[in-house]
Order: C-alpha cells, then sequence, then structure tokens
C-alpha cells in the first residue's frame, strides 16, 4: 500500500508540475486561461479562434492571474464539450486531459489547427462567426481570412495571374512617394483608392497573401493590408 501511495503522490507532483509550466508561460497565441466555463457558446469562441490558426489549449479552471480555482461541477464539463461539438460548425477536433492539484480540477482542453476552416462559433442568435487567435485575443475573421480558406480548398487554389486587375490593386496599394514603406490600408481603403468591387478585392488579397506578396496585420481594432517588399 505504501509503494503504490508514493506512486500516486510523485503523478500529483508531477501534475502540478506540469500545470504550473503551463501557467508560468501566461496567455498567449496558443493559451488561454477560462476561470469557470459559464456559457459554451463564449467558450466556443475560443475553441473557433485556436482552431483557424495555430492550435492552442484552454486551461480551464485557472484565474487570469494564474490562481488555480478550479472546475467546480459536472455542468462546466459538460458545457466545455457542448462549445466543442454544439456550438463550432464544423464540430472542433478537441481532446480534453484532467488534473487533480491541491484539492482542485483543472482541465486541459487542446485543440489542434483545423484542416476544415473555418470553424465557427454559433452565439446565442445562432449566428455563426469564425474567429482567429491573434497574441493572446480572439478576433473576428475578416472576410480575407474567409477568402484565403475558401482558396485553400478550391482545385485551383494553387493559381496566381498577374492581370491587369491585380496590377491595378497593387497599383493602389503602392506608396505615393517611391523613396518610402508602402502604406498599409483597411479593406475599404483599397476598395476606395483601387475603384475595383469590395468582392473582387477580397479574393485578389486573399490570393496576394498566400503567395506572400501582401500581409495583413491587425491593429487599433482593424485589420490592414500591404504589399512586402
Amino acid at each position: 500500500m505504501v509503494f503504490f501511495s508514493l506512486i500516486r503522490t510523485f503523478a500529483l507532483m508531477d501534475d502540478k508540475r506540469y500545470l504550473l509550466g503551463l501557467i508560468r508561460e501566461g496567455e498567449h497565441q496558443q493559451q488561454d486561461f477560462k476561470y469557470r466555463v459559464a456559457d459554451a457558446c463564449k467558450l466556443a469562441k475560443s475553441v473557433s479562434a485556436f482552431a483557424n490558426t495555430d492550435g492552442g489549449r484552454l486551461l480551464i479552471g485557472v484565474r487570469d492571474d494564474g490562481h488555480l480555482s478550479g472546475v467546480r461541477s459536472e455542468e462546466e464539463i459538460y458545457m466545455m464539450h457542448q462549445a466543442a461539438y454544439k456550438y463550432c460548425k464544423p464540430e472542433a477536433s478537441i481532446k480534453f486531459d484532467t488534473y487533480h492539484v491541491d484539492g482542485r480540477t483543472i482541465v486541459v482542453a487542446t485543440v489542434p489547427p483545423s484542416d476544415r476552416k473555418p470553424v465557427c462559433a454559433i452565439n446565442e442568435a445562432g449566428e455563426e462567426r469564425a474567429y482567429i487567435r491573434i497574441a493572446d485575443e480572439n478576433i473576428v475573421a475578416s472576410p480575407v481570412h474567409l477568402a484565403i480558406w475558401r482558396d485553400q480548398q478550391a482545385e485551383n487554389g494553387a493559381m496566381m495571374t498577374y492581370t491587369d486587375t491585380v496590377k491595378k490593386l497593387l497599383s493602389s496599394m503602392a506608396s505615393d512617394r517611391p523613396d518610402t514603406q508602402p502604406q498599409p490600408f483597411t479593406l475599404n481603403q483599397i476598395v476606395r483608392r483601387s475603384r475595383i468591387s469590395r468582392f473582387k478585392v477580397i479574393h485578389l488579397l486573399a490570393r496576394l497573401i498566400r503567395f506572400g506578396i501582401v500581409r495583413c496585420e491587425h491593429r487599433d481594432q482593424q485589420f490592414f493590408f500591404s504589399i512586402l517588399q
């Protein structure tokens, strides 16, 4: 009995060491803390963001400051499954691992990147929205991200042709002064400057990003697009 008790003690120590190591990393591109699960729809946003980006893990029962609060009820565990399997479309792949540390139950939900993007989170009104993970935030995906994913699924997604329309679009994104770096523009600004239809601009930006000609960055609550030098 003493032997098995020692094994159990070492296992608990390993669990605690592992979790504390994760918590020291803080919240980042591939990790999020959830103090408690009160709403499966809100949790689905994090699942969607991880699935549409680089994958990641949710530490459930951990406060934002890293304190171990623990999962409090079976209802929370039920809502975790609901978030992945009912409130994500298509269903997200997710693995749940349970750890017991200092009398508290912590659940680590690991979400791999999806090969069926976009994975959308369904809100209380039944609306579907896709999210991406940027740093430690879940951001609603732009129309350009949606076009990139559609392009990746299409059979002709690898094609890129420099048509007059592509040249016109790139010209509209070029700096007004040849000796300066290209300026970033929002989607709406590019549509106005290029005088190309919004639908076409979205489609072309998606292609140009995939081929490393244009980059997308998120700041000040907006997505900006600029030509790579």
